[in-house]
């Protein structure tokens, strides 16, 4: 069980998931086995601009979750890079 009573996926598990949605390949669930993985919003056409926003996966069968965030098409909005504001040299 993770937060709240809610259940999670451990953490190998969900990296799996998420590298399986982000290659759009089938989503199986890493827990349980079964091809019954929810996704919140539902998977673009692959030629559709890139999805903003949070996604969640769900497993129907054992309930497990995950989320993520897409990953930023521009490396520096990623939240490892460094935080330079407007107008600063």
């Amino acid at each position: 069980m993770g937060r709240r009573g809610i259940k999670e996926f451990r953490a190998p598990e969900a990296l799996a998931l998420v590298a399986a949605d982000r290659d759009r390949k089938p989503l199986v669930c890493p827990s349980c086995g079964t091809a019954t993985i929810s996704r919140t919003p539902k998977r673009p056409p692959p030629d559709s601009p890139l999805e903003l926003g949070r996604i969640a996966l769900l497993c129907s069968k054992c309930g497990r979750s995950a989320a993520y965030l897409p990953r930023a098409p521009d490396p520096s909005r990623s939240p490892e890079s460094p935080y330079h504001p407007p107008g600063a040299s």
